[in-house]
């Protein structure tokens, strides 16, 4: 199933049921970590699913869809879907060091999804749904780039990951945060994110 049709389900049936304000400019997010927190972007295609693998890991206190990578300030959903602003679909992860690292969080990414694939993932095509780690700090840069050379043992192909320094976060609209958990029995749902979390638990 491809996201144009959950685009109209997003727009029409599902929107009233939600809290969020679709159409509306999304907020720009600073990048704060309190001293207990810290936080990873990531990207690997539709971000509902991405945000669906990393709610369930213990050490992940939040997790929050929105745009990041491109030129367009104040993105809205139905603007990064056209494919013209640059923006990738990620996720912020705000996780607990002391209960997962970084690096933990970099293994579940190559097992969450597809990185040899270009600007795609399954049926979800376009930019947008590239796959992307972007870093904060020196650290996650090469913590990043040390974690996507062992990955690459992990597959036939090239990775296309791509590692970029993270200037802006605009958070997604409220109606796309926590969509798993609120839209359980939407097709895209239970077609494409429960496979995939259960091919992860037996992995775990």
């Amino acid at each position: 199933m491809n996201r144009t049709f959950c685009l109209l389900l997003a727009l029409g049936a599902l929107i009233p049921l939600q809290a969020g304000r679709a159409g509306e400019p999304a907020k720009t997010t600073k990048m704060i970590a309190t001293n207990k927190t810290e936080l990873a972007t990531l990207g690997g295609g539709c971000f509902w699913c991405v945000e669906a693998v990393y709610e369930r890991l213990p050490g992940v206190k939040s997790v929050t869809s929105g745009y990041a990578g491109g030129h367009t300030k104040n993105p809205t959903y139905q603007d990064v879907c056209g494919g013209d602003t640059g923006h990738a679909e990620v996720t912020q992860i705000e996780f607990d060091p002391t209960q997962i690292s970084y690096e933990k969080l970099l293994d579940v990414f190559w097992q969450a999804h597809d990185p040899t694939t270009l600007n795609r993932q399954g049926a979800d095509a376009g930019t947008q749904y590239r796959s992307v780690i972007f870093y904060k700090t020196d650290a996650q840069k090469a913590a990043a780039e040390i974690s996507k050379q062992a990955a690459a043992k992990l597959f036939s192909q090239p990775i296309v990951t791509e590692i970029a320094p993270l200037t802006v976060f605009y958070k997604a609209e409220g109606y796309h945060q926590d969509y798993y958990r609120n839209n359980q029995s939407a097709p895209y749902c239970r077609m494409v994110i429960r496979p995939k979390l259960e091919k992860l638990d037996k992995k775990h």
